[in-house]
């Protein structure tokens, strides 16, 4: 990686020096006097006769950075590579990138010195070229140079410990700090989002300190983390996630609140930006902003004011036109039916519908947003049967109150409208009509002469005056609003083959459908015959009486017929030529015989003869093949731009889908003869419900190969666990067995042997390991008798001090003989041994008082030793001879302690008797829960022993040192001229304090 960068640098510098001209040194008083200025007192001035060139003070400015000791020249030399980094920023990029970042790294205590580097990242990473590379006009820039901010990134980002490190700076409060560090990962991601956003991701509390900058008080600070979340945030799923659950809604709505909303700056737009990254294509943000309660929070957005006297800022407008964007985000048909439907009862319920739709019928308000707010509200009812019935309820507020949709639809058949609006009004009726029979049923009622009034205008009377329009945009508009009516709805179907239209007075009415075969046979423009026919598609579809409608007018299958077999190759008339096509094998498909003109046979027969079954089916094919036809099947709404862009509606493709085929076998079934045959409906389906009912028990029977396949890992698990746990057992009772040989002979030992052949080597280890066990136990309990029989003996040696050196000295003997009575009256049960060696060390700390005591009254000189007064002396006899009784009670306590440890030693003896019990049941059982107990606490006292062993390593040396001392004041005693006994001399020249070879013997005589 290292050789990677170094080569990706290399190449950045030949890059540099080709561009790069040489300065003159005389001469040049205009862009560089600021930088000499800067740099003159860290690189000294050059002499007269000598050039300098930008690389050369490049490198001496990094050298001074990288070698200077003193903080003050690394901060003059990170001044002057900033002045130098907007002009030469490939030389400053290239050699002193790493001397940047660790100056970041060292001196980031020093704020300014931080600054400065910073602010050099920052221009070197700059996506954009800086006018100062092009000033001089020796200097070329070639097509790199936009890239080269790209390619310092990519260095940058290589190594993840210089991201960490930058988010790291934003910890710190200080403006000079913070801010360029906010910038300069702005840059980071305009030029490298995907890499960065990986490692901003394992990051840890990378996006939480991002999100905190949004708390700042600073509002540049605050303003340009927005920017920076922004880009964070673009087509990165997981980011968007932990954003969004880091509170950024509620950051986001307190600075629009703040900001004023719609009337509010640049700031609301950059929020409603970011809203928009986390809630677009992100199903999880958008559950969690339903259940936040954050859209009865966008209500607050559209309370403006509906007549706006002083009109729309440009910023205003582009404001409410996010807001809109971000109610349209929720309620889009690309989303989960649930997240839909969901959002769209809670928009309905907060008011959120009532507030756009005002905003729709309001005046004054642009074009753009009122298309907008349009197509917003369209997808707000499209499906919701709730929503559907308020918005047929809403009335304009015009002279007389007119239905919203009657004053949409007029703006529809107007073709002075613009087009887009006229778009968006189609789109809102046809999501009105989606899964709404209530409301087909009321537009074709408005169509029939019963209901019609003369007084008023209705939605039938626009939709039919749209249709016979001389204008081919509103008779396409027309018949595909008309469609919709009909859509999946055979009663409306049939109810629309009752209408009748007046073409002239004194003429008779005629049939709606007779008029639309009128005006496709009069040769009208493509848009019109493509409206009409897809009416025809959807009207004939799974009708068959209005098959037989349309086979009943005499110029209608010449007509299709007539055009299929035409020989065009426009790329419109084609598509004609199809959809004629399509109407035609519908009549076949739909017609139940029940026609005098044309049979299915007779059809059938007429396509082979006419126009021939190839021809048709590469007629009927080339709708498919279109990229009008792909454009309208992706989204139910309209993404014509012009009117050349109407060609298909997005319903009428799903229809061609589900009938293609069918209608194609219904006219030419010697197509499919060889490899298929007709099915009928009922066949279809009976093989449908074997395929259902294959597939439910294909799906059973993978539940049951799979509850098997983890009950069979189950017991192989379970398998392996009781063959361990039997090893296990095996293995303990051989130990135990091993154990009970020790103690009680040759004759079970190898009895235990016998039994445990199998598993002999793990046997014999365990076996050597609990006799070390017994071992160290032995030697504890004799330290432990040995340790109490030397304090009796330390003791009787302090006794006989006390005797050779007067009263003084029995005082402290009998003190530290009262304080060993004391200390020795401990709990005597085993497993309160430890507490016994805590007594034992606060008798030794004892024992050096009363040393240090017998050191100071042999260290008074002879000279100034006086007698006492006889007073005193009568008084520390009285305290001896209190203190000597004391001693004595202490004696019959630790003589009963001692019975008390003799009956606990038989309790012992006992509950070892029991565990061999328990280990002779477990060698007949093998797998006794008994054994398992015993080796549990075989293993307790194992690890209690350790640990009183360690302790009483401490007291041995204690013990040590006590002696030491009392050899040396013994020795002290008889430089000042006392007596010492010979044994005790003796035993301070040994000098060997372990325990004595005869020790036994004399524990038994002190016993």
């Amino acid at each position: 990686m290292k050789r990677e960068r170094n080569s990706r640098q290399d190449r950045l510098l030949r890059v540099s020096k080709q561009n790069l001209p040489e300065r003159k040194a005389e001469g040049e008083d205009g862009e560089m006097d600021l930088f000499r200025s800067v740099t003159q007192s860290v690189l000294g001035t050059p002499q007269q006769d000598q050039k300098s060139t930008g690389a050369d003070t490049v490198d001496r400015l990094i050298d001074r950075v990288q070698s200077s000791t003193l903080l003050e020249d690394r901060r003059d030399g990170c001044r002057a590579l900033k002045a130098m980094s907007r002009k030469y920023r490939v030389l400053v990029g290239a050699h002193g990138m790493d001397s940047l970042l660790q100056v970041l790294e060292s001196d980031r205590n020093d704020h300014e010195i931080v600054n400065y580097a910073l602010e050099t990242l920052v221009n070197i990473t700059a996506p954009e070229v800086f006018p100062e590379e092009t000033e001089d006009s020796e200097t070329t820039v070639d097509n790199q140079s936009s890239e080269i901010g790209e390619q310092f990134t990519e260095i940058l980002t290589k190594r993840q410990e210089n991201i960490a490190l930058l988010v790291s700076l934003l910890d710190e409060f200080d403006f000079k700090v913070r801010y360029p560090t906010i910038k300069l990962l702005t840059n980071l991601l305009k030029n490298r989002p995907k890499d960065l956003q990986e490692v901003i991701l394992v990051i840890p509390s990378g996006v939480s300190k991002l999100m905190d900058q949004l708390s700042d008080s600073r509002e540049v600070i605050r303003n340009d983390t927005l920017l920076l979340l922004t880009q964070l945030t673009k087509s990165n799923t997981n980011l968007q996630k932990i954003v969004a659950f880091e509170n950024a809604h509620d950051h986001l709505f307190d600075i629009i609140r703040e900001e004023g909303y719609a009337d509010g700056g640049v700031v609301v737009e950059d929020c409603l930006i970011l809203m928009l990254n986390l809630l677009r294509n992100n199903p999880s943000n958008q559950t969690f902003f339903k259940e936040g309660s954050y859209i009865q929070r966008l209500t607050s957005f559209f309370t403006i004011p509906l007549e706006a006297k002083d009109g729309w800022s440009a910023q205003k407008v582009t404001n409410i036109h996010y807001m809109l964007q971000l109610v349209q985000t929720l309620v889009a048909p690309q989303n989960s039916a649930q997240v839909v439907t969901s959002c769209q009862k809670v928009m309905n319920q907060c008011g959120l519908l009532q507030a756009l739709t005002g905003l729709l019928m309001a005046t004054g308000v642009p074009v753009d947003i009122l298309t907008v707010t349009i197509t917003t509200v369209a997808d707000m009812i499209r499906g919701n049967q709730q929503n559907q019935e308020f918005f047929a309820d809403m009335m304009a507020p015009s002279n007389p109150p007119r239905p919203a949709i009657v004053v949409l639809l007029m703006s529809m058949v107007n073709d002075k409208q613009p087009f887009i609006l006229r778009c968006a009004v189609l789109y809102c009726f046809q999501c009105f009509l989606y899964r709404n029979q209530t409301g087909q049923a009321q537009i074709i009622q408005t169509l029939l002469p019963q209901t019609a009034d003369a007084n008023s205008v209705t939605a039938g009377q626009l939709l039919c005056s749209g249709l016979f329009s001389l204008d081919p945009v509103s008779n396409w508009f027309a018949a595909v609003a008309l469609s919709h009516s009909l859509v999946d709805n055979i009663a409306q179907k049939e109810n629309m083959l009752r209408v009748q239209l007046a073409t002239s007075v004194g003429s008779p009415p005629v049939s709606l459908m007779q008029q639309c075969t009128s005006i496709l046979q009069a040769g009208t423009k493509i848009p019109t015959r493509l409206g009409i026919l897809m009416l025809l598609s959807t009207w004939l579809s799974h009708c068959p009486v209005a098959v037989q409608n349309f086979l009943s007018i005499p110029t209608a299958v010449p007509y299709l017929t007539a055009h299929v077999q035409a020989n065009e190759h426009d790329e419109l008339e084609l598509v004609c030529q199809g959809l004629c096509a399509f109407v035609l094998g519908l009549c076949g498909q739909f017609n139940d015989g029940s026609s005098s003109n044309f049979s299915q046979e007779s059809l059938r027969q007429l396509v082979s003869d006419r126009i021939g079954a190839e021809n048709f089916s590469d007629k009927l094919s080339n709708i498919s093949r279109t990229e009008a036809y792909t454009k309208a099947a992706k989204s139910p709404q309209l993404s014509a731009k012009q009117s050349s862009d109407l060609v298909f509606d997005h319903e009428f493709c799903r229809l061609f889908k589900s009938l293609e085929v069918s209608a194609l076998r219904a006219v030419t079934p010697q197509l499919v003869n060889g490899t298929s045959t007709e099915v009928s409906p009922a066949e279809v389906k009976k093989y449908k419900d074997i395929i259902r009912d294959q597939d439910a028990e294909m799906t059973q029977l993978r539940e049951q190969l799979s509850k098997f396949q983890s009950d069979l890992e189950q017991i192989a698990s379970e398998k392996e666990n009781l063959a361990s746990k039997v090893q296990q057992l095996h293995d303990e009772n051989t130990v135990l067995k091993a154990q009970q040989g020790m103690a009680a002979g040759v004759a079970i030992a190898n009895s235990a042997d016998t039994t445990s052949e199998a598993t002999s080597s793990n046997t014999e280890q365990i076996s050597q390991q609990l006799a070390y066990v017994q071992q160290q136990l032995a030697e504890m309990t004799h330290a432990r008798d040995y340790y109490y029989y030397e304090m009796v003996k330390k003791d009787q040696e302090l006794t006989a001090v006390q005797q050779q050196n007067g009263p003084g000295q029995q005082a402290v003997a009998v003190n530290g003989l009262q304080t060993s009575a004391d200390n020795a009256t401990s709990n005597p049960e085993l497993e309160n041994v430890r507490k016994q060696l805590e007594d034992l060390q606060l008798v030794l700390y004892n024992k050096d008082s009363e040393i240090q005591q017998l050191k100071e009254k042999v260290a008074e000189p002879a000279a100034s030793e006086a007698p006492k007064d006889n007073a005193a002396e009568s008084q520390e006899v009285t305290v001896f001879q209190k203190e000597l009784e004391a001693v004595k009670a202490s004696k019959a306590t630790l003589e009963q302690e001692k019975a008390s440890l003799e009956l606990q030693l038989k309790d012992i003896q006992n509950e070892n008797n029991q565990l061999k019990t328990q280990l002779a049941t477990a060698s007949g059982a093998g797998t006794n829960a008994g054994a398992v107990a015993a080796c549990s606490k075989c293993e307790d006292l194992q690890a209690e022993l350790k640990g009183i062993q360690g302790e009483q390593e401490d007291l041995l040396v204690l013990v040590t040192d006590q002696d030491s001392k009392m050899a040396e004041y013994r020795r002290k005693l008889r430089s000042y001229g006392e007596d010492v006994t010979d044994d005790e001399d003796e035993d301070d020249e040994d000098g060997d304090y372990g325990i004595p070879d005869d020790y036994d013997e004399d524990l038994e005589d002190l016993q």
